[in-house]
């Protein structure tokens, strides 16, 4: 059975921290090295990591050559191992270290597992390198000519192969592996089938020596086998100590989860070393159920993957708050490192002008009409437009423009479009829509055409009216200029529902913003400035409208000489958490209370955090744990019970990033009728009010 939950508690949300060490050795001193790896070992334990993996023959030492074939050391070697046994009953980790072991007349390189005083299986290397400066097959037997399934050792039969797999009964999803060093370089490692096999952790105990230009290779390495594998890849080796006769060590040190390093130790370190990582078990999990080629591989090699062997084992999950350490993004659709962040927009950037420019060509229409309000989303849409008529090598003034103030409508809002029109080229008007509203308010003898201004008046037929005559307008314009319309709304806004059905933010006859979340559009405006993609008068403009808040400008008090201060933000929560709760539900599944935990990591240190470069002081905002849940329990009832029937008839628009879109034809496809129940019981009652 899993450990009893606490929301501040790692182990709670499919997490397990792993530890590597590195520690100072001896050659051909066991009882020395068995020293240093214990003590590594406690630190570990200490840290409340659930498995803590060792270099390749550490307890040896890995560059002892001929004399692996000296009895005196083999000895030596045995002895030590038994004590390592002996005080792992104290430790809480599962300890994976590296010997020479003799059985039946064969000398092996082994990778023991080791907890609370038990033994629970050898692994022996299965490949051993034999050219350049290694000579392994001169000392050792390799594991794949080995006979044995099982050996006697220190009085107890344990079982013997590279097809083990140790399964933690009592943590959800983890189940470890263990490949040695060359096992790795070789074209099908053995933890590709053990990966397939279930085994979600894969380790590496390696030595390593270092040359130039090694490192990298062995982060391609590392990182591609946990991408492959959907697994963590967790590797070590050998550091400080190992003979330098004729080659150098480095200590290198790593933790991959899918592709994504986690940590990684200092190389050439003058000490021991002791790295920390939490890996998301549960992550890789769902990702194997999602990915469909994953599972039809392992049943393609089903022969193999089912003679694993599984030896389960329990990790006594601490009782305490163990924290999360580990980088959690606030802005996951947003890289904060500037060259990630420049080459994701610019890459989001041209699919938006590659699908518009494709669509226009299919249908032989040669012009837009698009409504362009002031804001962040019409701007982008607009920009797009331009930069495809450039590609296309049709003028700009093909693009029919209009911006169509109502009753909320900001003055400054109403001049950047105005602006930034002109300053395109494009061809841009205005059309007032308030008189057709009143015609339309008259139609449906709402209070507002009788002169009513009260609650009464501004309600949301008030506010969708202006909307849909928005869009009406759009579309017959559209058909008068022989034009196609060209859709605004966002992937946040569809996810939370925060569109008029039918209307321009929710249809369209082509949508280049519909996978692109908020956060990631200021930004993308930002790239346009900043790469020159325009003359300085439109990005004068461009930079006025990222600077404005968001919000509909739907109604009377609303509009403001400076602005709109009927901000969106307010009513559906800001779109900082609701783009993070995005992409931890829809990309990965996860429970609202691990996207509570994971929030209220991200942002509990948020005035000393890193933020993407142009976020401004007054929205680097903090939020307590009462902040997270409440617009959390919103995003829930918006995402799974109110909004769905808006996206199961969204227009067509190209996916820009792998966060993910709602379209009906690509990501995401539910139905209209659901209930938010089973996630709002999961969050009210997992999840604290308070700190």
């Amino acid at each position: 059975m899993p450990a009893e939950y606490r929301f501040d508690s790692l182990y709670s949300h499919g997490f397990v921290r792993v530890a590597v060490g590195i520690p100072e050795v001896r050659v051909a001193d066991p009882r020395f090295n068995t020293v240093r790896t214990l003590s590594l070992a406690r630190s570990a334990s200490e840290a409340d990591a659930a498995v803590v993996l060792f270099p390749e023959l550490g307890i040896s030492a890995y560059s002892n050559e001929d004399l692996f074939h000296q009895d005196a050391l083999l000895g030596a070697t045995e002895e030590a191992v038994q004590h390592v046994i002996e005080a792992s009953q104290a430790l809480a980790p599962m300890l994976v270290v590296g010997a020479p072991l003799r059985f039946q007349g064969a000398l092996f390189n082994c990778a023991l597992a080791i907890h609370r005083g038990r033994l629970l299986g050898v692994t022996p290397k299965t490949y051993l390198p034999n050219y350049r400066e290694f000579y392994e097959k001169r000392q050792f037997t390799a594991g794949r000519d080995a006979v044995l399934r099982e050996v006697e050792l220190f009085g107890s039969v344990v079982p013997f192969g590279p097809d083990l797999i140790y399964r933690v009964e009592n943590v959800p999803d983890l189940s470890i592996h263990v490949e040695i060093c060359e096992d790795l370089w070789v074209p099908i490692p053995p933890s590709t089938y053990a990966a397939m096999a279930g085994a979600t952790v894969l380790l590496n105990l390696s030595a390593s020596n270092i040359t130039i230009g090694k490192a990298d290779y062995r982060r391609l390495l590392c990182g591609s086998q946990s991408a492959r594998c959907v697994a963590a890849y967790v590797y070590a080796a050998a550091g400080s100590g190992e003979s330098t006769t004729d080659l150098a060590w480095d200590g290198h040190a790593m933790v991959y989860e899918n592709d994504m390093l986690l940590a990684e130790s200092t190389r050439f370190a003058p000490g021991e070393q002791l790295i920390l990582a939490d890996v998301d078990v549960q992550r890789l999990v769902q990702e194997r159920m999602r990915l469909t080629s994953f599972n039809d591989a392992a049943s393609d090699h089903r022969a193999r993957v089912s003679a694993f062997r599984h030896v389960a084992t329990r990790f006594e999950v601490p009782s305490h708050a163990v924290p999360l350490q580990r980088t959690v993004d606030r802005f996951p659709y947003i890289p904060s490192d500037r060259a990630r962040r420049d080459e994701r927009c610019a890459e989001a950037y041209n699919i938006q002008v590659h699908g518009l420019a494709k669509r226009l060509t299919a249908t032989g229409i040669q012009k837009l009409v698009v409504g362009v309000s002031g804001g962040l989303d019409s701007t982008q849409a607009l920009i797009v437009a331009a930069k495809t008529m450039d590609r296309l090598k049709l003028p700009r003034t093909g693009v029919h423009a209009f911006t169509m103030p109502g009753f909320g409508t900001s003055e400054a809002t109403r001049a950047n479009a105005h602006r930034l029109m002109r300053a395109l080229g494009v061809t841009g008007a205005e059309i007032d829509i308030k008189p057709s509203c009143l015609q339309m308010f008259r139609d449906l003898g709402h209070p507002y055409a009788s002169g009513a201004t009260g609650e009464e008046a501004r309600d949301l037929t008030f506010e969708n009216v202006q909307a849909g005559e928005r869009t009406s307008h759009l579309f017959r314009l559209a058909n008068y200029h022989g034009a196609m319309v060209l859709g605004t709304g966002d992937l946040s806004e569809l996810a939370l529902g925060w569109c008029t059905y039918g209307v321009g933010d929710h249809m369209s006859h082509y949508n280049v913003n519909g996978s692109i979340p908020k956060t990631l559009i200021r930004h993308l405006i930002r790239w346009v400035i900043a790469s020159g993609q325009f003359d300085e008068p439109a990005s004068d403009v461009l930079d006025a409208i990222v600077k404005t808040k968001i919000s509909p400008e739907l109604l009377p008090e609303a509009s403001g000489r400076d602005g709109p201060s009927d901000v969106t933000e307010r009513r559906i929560g800001p779109f900082e958490l609701q783009d993070f709760n995005l992409y931890y539900i829809s990309r990965f599944g996860f429970p609202p209370s691990k996207v509570a935990f994971l929030a209220r990591h991200a942002w509990k240190d948020a005035t000393e955090g890193s933020w993407p470069e142009g976020v401004r002081d007054e929205d680097r905002r903090q939020y307590s744990l009462g902040d997270i849940k409440r617009w959390l329990e919103v995003f829930v009832e918006r995402f799974f019970q109110t909004s769905q029937f808006k996206r199961s008839c969204l227009p067509n628009g190209p996916k820009v990033g792998s966060g993910g879109s709602l379209s009906p034809r690509a990501d995401w496809r539910a139905p209209s009728d659901a209930v938010a129940d089973a996630w709002l019981r999961e969050l009210r009652e997992r999840v604290p009010d308070a700190e």
